[in-house]
């Protein structure tokens, strides 16, 4: 849903409506949270065992799925502030920071399979945190954030308008890869056979990063 801002944020700056952009932004934010809300509350082990998955891979991964939530939050105002920002230096300071986290969590604690998903919701919350001091404190976004305004729920509608058409362009495409895993996990030996088809999507998703981090410096420097 957050792709809407590429549109609205585009509009507003070429207009040179500046203060509009922190407006969007804080209308994504109230959206994205009240949309992770049921979404966080959706159980994960029923829904994977009506479609035939594996008991154990069903339970596992509803563990692992509750403790994402915090992430599911975090992701959606991290996505708001990375199209209003587009800033390098904060997410590298995470990035480096991610890759500690994980390795305490992975190797260091005793929540074993879990300890990724809590790690990535640290990270991101930090990630978070960072960029609304670099808005908040830096002259650069002197112009674009004037602070909270009651005429951000004025733009909700305006905002959904793009945002749902995205949203269900975005889930159409990912949910081709999630049909993959499901239909993975009713192949003989589900365990083996979703573990080989995950190590393939983190390698291809690894790829894919390197174009998709150029696109976004291409649309920073337009």
């Amino acid at each position: 849903m957050a792709t809407a801002l590429d549109t609205l944020f585009g509009q507003s700056y070429g207009a040179k409506q500046y203060s509009m952009l922190g407006i969007h932004m804080q209308s994504a934010m109230l959206i994205l949270v009240i949309v992770s809300i049921p979404l966080a509350i959706i159980s994960t082990t029923p829904i994977l065992l009506f479609f035939g998955q594996d008991h154990d891979i069903s339970m596992a991964a509803g563990e692992y799925a509750c403790f994402m939530v915090p992430s599911l939050f975090a992701y959606g105002l991290l996505q708001c502030l990375v199209k209003f920002l587009q800033d390098d230096i904060c997410s590298g300071i995470t990035t480096l920071l991610h890759i500690l986290i994980c390795w305490v969590m992975v190797f260091k604690s005793e929540l074993g399979f879990r300890g990724p998903a809590l790690g990535n919701s640290i990270s991101n919350w930090f990630n978070v945190m960072l960029l609304l001091l670099y808005v908040k404190l830096s002259p650069s976004c002197a112009k674009t954030w004037t602070g909270f305004s009651k005429e951000a729920f004025h733009n909700i509608f305006t905002f959904l308008r793009l945002a749902v058409p995205s949203a269900i362009m975005v889930c159409l495409e990912m949910w081709s890869f999630e049909m993959m895993v499901l239909l993975s996990g009713l192949l003989p030996n589900p365990k083996l056979q979703t573990s080989v088809l995950s190590i393939c999507h983190n390698t291809s998703y690894t790829v894919w990063m390197i174009p998709f981090g150029l696109s976004g410096a291409h649309s920073s420097l337009k």
